[in-house]
């Protein structure tokens, strides 16, 4: 259930900031605060209070920035993975067929491979299936992360709440 509600606040955090996800924030922001104390529910009260009071035009020209065509700061999962259009493709697939398998459907607009998909995936149910495409994805979930982190971007917090509601690493 944590994971669900961390998920749900990422997918719509993860979007690129407008009216609707401005007008939701107060209540994404009362979900976080119902979370069980954690290292998720931490990260994201840090991008609430790093962005309170943040005009809109401004969060989007941030969320722009940060996650831009630079290689390192991509939300779009395959980009880290797949070495070739090819393989690409097939991750694409392994995308698509998760969420066919727990019957959602991403907006058209939004990619499958896009960490915002992903987590609405589990949002809306599908969480098992989105918790291990997030896992088989993690390596470049952590590289986005600490390029979102060295540009000290609020992104990032959002990010390591996502990262957060993985199990640990493993040697």
């Amino acid at each position: 259930m944590r994971e669900r509600v961390v998920h749900l606040v990422a997918s719509v955090l993860l979007g690129s900031p407008d009216e609707r996800q401005a007008e939701a924030r107060p209540l994404l922001a009362r979900a976080v605060e119902g979370l069980p104390d954690g290292e998720a529910a931490r990260a994201l009260r840090s991008f609430f209070d790093r962005t309170a009071g943040t005009p809109v035009r401004e969060l989007a020209a941030e969320h722009a920035d940060a996650f831009s065509a630079r290689r390192h700061s991509s939300p779009r999962l395959t980009f880290y993975l797949a070495a070739t259009s090819r393989e690409r493709g097939l991750a694409l697939r392994r995308f698509t067929a998760a969420y066919e398998s727990a019957g959602f459907r991403p907006a058209p607009e939004e990619p499958p491979d896009h960490l915002a998909a992903v987590c609405e995936l589990s949002a809306r149910g599908g969480t098992e299936a989105a918790l291990t495409l997030l896992r088989e994805h993690r390596p470049g979930i952590e590289v986005l992360h600490r390029s979102l982190s060295t540009r000290d971007s609020p992104y990032a917090d959002v990010v390591a709440a996502v990262l957060a509601t993985l199990r640990p690493r493993t040697p």
